[in-house]
């Protein structure tokens, strides 16, 4: 792909709310959201991976509604909007890849907003806690449960619609039960099954291929008895 290699530090902004960008944002390292500013402070819509385009939807509508921003330092490649639009014309099985992935986003949006509505602050953290390791493992980068933490306090407020004290208090909940060990900069899952009970974490709307991806330290039969 044609690209442009970009690198960000924590908290840059990728792209504002209101441009009109003419190319899609591949993140190669690093995590990145989607955030919207209110009076009443920032709220984080979604959080991305390496591997993701999570601006892949602004190909058909590019004025962009929300900021998309690095958690943490990242590199992106910047690949322009007429590649994408001459591979859909060219190759009708890229073409698909490319809605499928588009796809994806979206239901992890409608996830999010039920995630947000009906659990507590706890089952929140535990359930984005479970998503990012089982999307980080489908990468190759939590291969042993553990991972780069993207959060600082706020970022995890602002992403479970919680004060950032409440989130502290979170962190320190799932620490007491053994579940995660939660380090400034390492997040590892101590009980992926208790983790998983605790979120009621069902990953299909993930729509991975691979089961093996649930199974995890503690596990035994219980995440593929989740994803049958």
């Amino acid at each position: 792909m044609p690209a442009t290699i970009g690198h960000f530090a924590s908290h840059d902004t990728i792209a504002r709310r209101g441009e009109r960008p003419t190319s899609c944002c591949l993140l190669l390292q690093g995590y990145l959201c989607w955030m919207v500013e209110s009076e009443s402070g920032q709220q984080i819509t979604s959080i991305h991976v390496p591997g993701d385009m999570p601006d892949l939807q602004n190909l058909p509508a590019p004025q962009l509604q929300y900021d998309l921003v690095a958690l943490g330092p990242v590199v992106v490649a910047f690949v322009p909007h007429a590649f994408f639009r001459e591979l859909n014309a060219s190759s009708p099985r890229l073409s698909r890849a490319l809605s499928l992935l588009a796809l994806a986003d979206v239901s992890c949006l409608r996830n999010w907003i039920f995630n947000l509505g009906t659990r507590d602050a706890l089952a929140r953290v535990a359930h984005l806690l479970c998503e990012l390791t089982v999307r980080l493992r489908v990468v190759g980068l939590a291969k042993d449960f553990t991972f780069a933490s993207p959060f600082t306090q706020s970022d995890l407020a602002a992403a479970c619609a919680i004060s950032a004290v409440h989130a502290n208090r979170t962190i320190q909940e799932l620490r007491r039960r053994s579940l995660v060990q939660w380090h400034s900069k390492t997040i590892a899952v101590a009980d992926w099954a208790g983790l998983v009970q605790l979120a009621r974490f069902r990953p299909d709307y993930l729509g991975l291929r691979d089961p093996s991806m649930l199974d995890g330290p503690q596990t035994g039969q219980f995440a593929a008895q989740l994803s049958a």
